[in-house]
């Protein structure tokens, strides 16, 4: 009798020690929205999900593993020796199923090196004695990763029109009465949002223009940038391009407010600094505010969505994460 290869199965099987081929003692498994993570000694293992949203469709093994090789060939750039490779997980004729070994390919999973947890950006924050010197070779990391990239084809009206949509949804979502938040804030930043987009809509056409729009990480936050020596940034939003298309200020503003968030503003200082100076590209200060306050509103969008899922276990923290975020957005957005 043939054992059924769905995702309960799979999760089962990688949740063992004996699966891995090093010696473990015990595995840590985390589950995503899209992926489990399984921590096996000095390995990690990721395993997408066969889900599908508005934007990502990994019904189907061959979209899966696509996934996979596109999540290493990305993460390389600026983690190079983290990410080694994709691996197939196997079953033979008896049903019996193994990582890379022989038989019919049921799925497949993204390999990786464990990193040390204490070295995470966001762990360095909370210590509360991270300082410049320690950020400062990732900050120079990340200025020489956005100065070798080339400039994305893209015309100065689908660009502001890109902010125009999500200042939408924005506006929708954070406002849908099931989520039950507070909607002056939202009203507030939104509609100064879409102020500077309109009114400031040269300064958005010269990023354009002056070949500052590139293909990014897309997922910039502390927890993905590991202090060791040399630095790393892990966890590059691999599935879906479009969302990696953006201004390497926008993007720095991202992980800017993030730090904010965590108590540590001024890294984000340290970080937008550094890239001046390496790529010689001066952003207004009214640009990067507008990008903090439409980074952060963002954020608060993702963070209230959690109170979608049945299964959430704490709705209350949802919302205030999303108070948090819509906070740092009002404050940044009075400051252009």
């Amino acid at each position: 009798m043939e054992i059924p290869m769905d995702l309960a199965h799979k999760v089962a099987f990688l949740r063992r020690p004996e699966t891995y081929p090093a010696t473990v003692e015990r595995v840590e498994a985390i589950e995503t929205h899209m992926s489990w993570v399984f921590i096996a000694g000095n390995d990690v293992y990721k395993l997408k999900k066969p889900v599908r949203y508005s934007y990502l469709d990994f019904r189907t093994l061959d979209a899966r593993h696509q996934d996979c090789l596109e999540e290493v060939r990305l993460n390389r750039r600026l983690a190079d020796g983290v990410y080694l490779g994709t691996l197939p997980i196997t079953a033979d004729s008896g049903g019996e199923i193994s990582i890379d070994g022989k038989g019919r390919i049921v799925d497949w999973v993204v390999h990786m090196r464990r990193l040390p947890r204490e070295r995470m950006l966001d762990r360095r924050i909370r210590s509360g004695d991270l300082d410049a010197n320690e950020l400062r070779p990732a900050a120079d990391r990340l200025a020489h990763f956005y100065r070798q990239l080339s400039p994305v084809e893209i015309t100065p009206e689908e660009y502001r029109r890109r902010f125009a949509d999500d200042i939408d949804e924005n506006r929708r979502e954070l406002t849908d009465p099931d989520f039950a938040l507070p909607a002056t804030p939202v009203e507030m930043v939104c509609d100064a949002h879409e102020q500077f987009r309109q009114q400031n809509a040269t300064e958005l056409d010269r990023r354009v223009a002056d070949g500052r729009i590139i293909e990014g990480h897309g997922d910039l936050r502390p927890q993905h940038v590991c202090l060791t020596d040399p630095p790393v940034v892990i966890d590059c939003l691999e599935f879906n391009r479009g969302f990696r298309i953006l201004d390497a200020v926008d993007e720095l503003a991202y992980l800017a407010v993030e730090c904010e968030r965590l108590g540590a503003a001024w890294a984000g200082v340290e970080l937008l600094n550094i890239y001046s100076a390496t790529t010689g590209d001066q952003p207004a200060p009214k640009l990067i505010h507008f990008y903090s306050s439409f980074r952060a509103t963002l954020r608060a969008k993702i963070a209230i969505w959690h109170n979608r899922d049945d299964s959430v276990s704490d709705p209350d923290k949802w919302v205030q994460r999303a108070k948090q975020y819509l906070a740092l957005a009002e404050h940044h957005a009075k400051r252009f």
